[in-house]
């Protein structure tokens, strides 16, 4: 069997992520070739096209991170959690040296999701372009008025969203802010976009879902000093009134390598708490 070809990407801040990669390349050495560590700069994309698989060590925001450099080379993305139980960080250390020679040899389940791509345009001029694994964001900002923004999807007008933002997720964020917002969960492989308002000041504005081939305009009408666009949760650009940021599907995906020791849907009951038993507390004398 061909050994497979890695790349390898971490946050090297994150308690015990380079502890995990060096019992990773013990384990490794003679069973894959490692085309590029790139735990501490970063890969040149021609070298990670390259590349049969990217294991990513550390937690969601470190995938998220893998991701966006990842989306158009079609790189499936092992994720190994070396902290708290993550959405997208699937594999322990452990169950990944289980299991490695199984997906090495391709019988691993690699589920495709989609993710967007996001543009800011002022004065008639592109001044910002992403891509979003999880959701585009706009938030308010110091010093924390209400903001409006026009909302429009495929050129029709929908709404103004009065309040401290909006949010644009994927199916795979809709797990992330989207939940605490009050949004809909969607199953991960799911071809769709959520919008969920953030505080709005209209009760009855609530989420929706739609298309993932929709195009979505959003125009800041009034804004704080500090006002944001912000993707994923990390990258981030300085909104202005009149500004024009467009949302769409990109062309590329992001790949995951699943778990199958686990569900998705276990992972939600564990994360959730679904169905967790009460913690009643017994009264003196037994009753």
């Amino acid at each position: 069997m061909k050994k497979p070809s890695l790349i390898l990407f971490g946050d090297p801040q994150r308690a015990f992520a380079r502890e995990a990669l060096v019992r990773f390349l013990d384990f490794v050495t003679d069973r894959a070739e490692i085309l590029a560590n790139c735990f501490e700069t970063t890969c040149p994309l021609d070298v990670l096209r390259g590349a049969d698989y990217a294991v990513v060590f550390g937690g969601d925001g470190t995938i998220l991170s893998a991701a966006r450099q990842l989306c158009e080379t079609r790189v499936p993305v092992i994720g190994v959690n070396v902290g708290k139980l993550g959405f997208l960080a699937e594999f322990s250390i452990e169950e990944l040296i289980e299991l490695f020679d199984p997906i090495a040899s391709g019988e691993a389940l690699i589920e495709q999701r989609m993710i967007l791509q996001c543009g800011l345009e002022r004065k008639g001029g592109e001044v910002f372009s992403s891509t979003a694994v999880n959701d585009v964001v706009l938030t308010a900002g110091s010093p924390f008025g209400m903001v409006e923004l026009k909302l429009s999807v495929q050129g029709q007008s929908l709404a103004r969203c009065i309040g401290d933002g909006l949010i644009v997720s994927t199916p795979t964020g809709s797990t992330a802010y989207n939940l605490s917002a009050g949004g809909p969960i969607l199953s991960g492989n799911l071809s769709a976009m959520v919008l969920s308002p953030i505080c709005p000041h209209s009760l009855s504005f609530r989420p929706i879902v739609i298309s993932a081939d929709s195009r979505v305009e959003i125009c800041p009408v009034r804004v704080n000093a500090h006002t944001s666009l912000l993707l994923d949760g990390q990258v981030q650009s300085r909104l202005e009134a009149g500004d024009r940021v467009t949302v769409r599907k990109h062309e590329g995906q992001f790949l995951v390598v699943n778990n199958p020791l686990r569900t998705q849907w276990d992972t939600l009951a564990t994360k959730l708490n679904w169905a967790g038993k009460l913690g009643y507390r017994e009264r003196p004398g037994g009753t």
